[in-house]
């Protein structure tokens, strides 16, 4: 007699504890996935996963919550001052993908912020919600940088750069700013200006309001963004899934951590400031910027 089975045998007919039946109850019924987009949108994420959006960073946890059994919806959590539109358009054709492959509707929840880039990504779900105070839009395109050719003078540094082709050195930051350069960065913003503006157009549709421009970079609070059609409704996540799926098992599903995170690294402060600090800071100071239009 083999006494594994027999004690599985025995172990089917017993009745299970109230608090351990419900357990599996609830793992036996419809489930809700949710993912956080939480940052700038950048094609160079942190090494240690923190405060930026990218494809090759969320595509795990995308994958992983459009992959649960019994799924009803997905939800996405944005919280996001915008940036690169490749990376934007990338994420957002993944959520479109995966909608379609698995379908299931994906509902977009407004968090602080939800401009730019980040209102790229909203537009990917079939339906967009944000609190009354959330700030939405800013359908438009920004460059930014900075000059350091003085800096170079001032340090006492000579850049030797060399190349073939008249423009292959264009909108260098060691170099003094030219007027041909600012017209060329001008047509590409253009260009992709047109590129956002038919995205959401295309996502939104008729919900869309006429009587406004909403394509000059303008935001809105989500009171006033909910009127113009930007948004379908106000409310908050927690809200919203309780109401429209009162059965479903809420599974909050999180990006794969990057090696150095798993591995418990801390970045150190360095003990010099080199060239590498100094893009850094750089950087830093640029993400900070991206967070202040909008008062945060």
């Amino acid at each position: 007699m083999n006494l594994g089975n027999a004690t599985d045998r025995l172990t089917s007919r017993l009745p299970l504890p109230p608090a351990l039946a419900g357990k599996v109850q609830r793992e036996r019924g419809p489930v809700v996935a949710t993912v956080r987009l939480h940052g700038v949108i950048t094609p160079t994420p942190s090494p240690l996963g923190r405060g930026t959006i990218s494809l090759s960073g969320i595509d795990s946890a995308l994958t992983r919550a459009f992959d649960h059994e019994r799924l009803q919806a997905v939800a996405v959590a944005i919280n996001s001052p915008g940036g690169s539109p490749t990376q934007s358009a990338l994420v957002a054709d993944r959520i479109r993908g995966l909608a379609k492959d698995k379908r299931v509707p994906v509902l977009a929840f407004c968090e602080d912020v939800v401009a730019s880039g980040g209102y790229w990504l909203a537009c990917a779900a079939d339906e967009i919600i944000a609190h009354a105070t959330s700030l939405v839009g800013s359908i438009g395109v920004i460059s930014q940088g900075f000059g350091l050719h003085n800096l170079l003078e001032r340090w006492g540094v000579e850049r030797r750069l060399y190349t073939t082709g008249q423009n292959k050195a264009r909108l260098d930051p060691f170099l003094p700013e030219s007027d041909e350069d600012v017209a060329w960065l001008h047509g590409m913003q253009t260009e992709l200006h047109q590129m956002f503006v038919d995205w959401v157009r295309s996502r939104r549709g008729d919900k869309l309001c006429d009587g406004e421009d909403l394509f000059t970079g303008e935001v809105w609070t989500g009171a006033r963004a909910v009127e113009l059609g930007l948004i379908d409704g106000l409310g908050t996540q927690r809200g919203v899934l309780s109401q429209r799926y009162p059965d479903a098992e809420i599974v909050a599903v999180e990006p794969r951590k990057p090696l150095l995170a798993r591995l418990g690294f801390r970045p150190a402060a360095a003990a010099s400031p080199g060239p590498d600090t100094v893009f850094a800071a750089l950087e830093a100071l640029e993400q900070r910027a991206a967070w202040s239009r909008f008062g945060l």
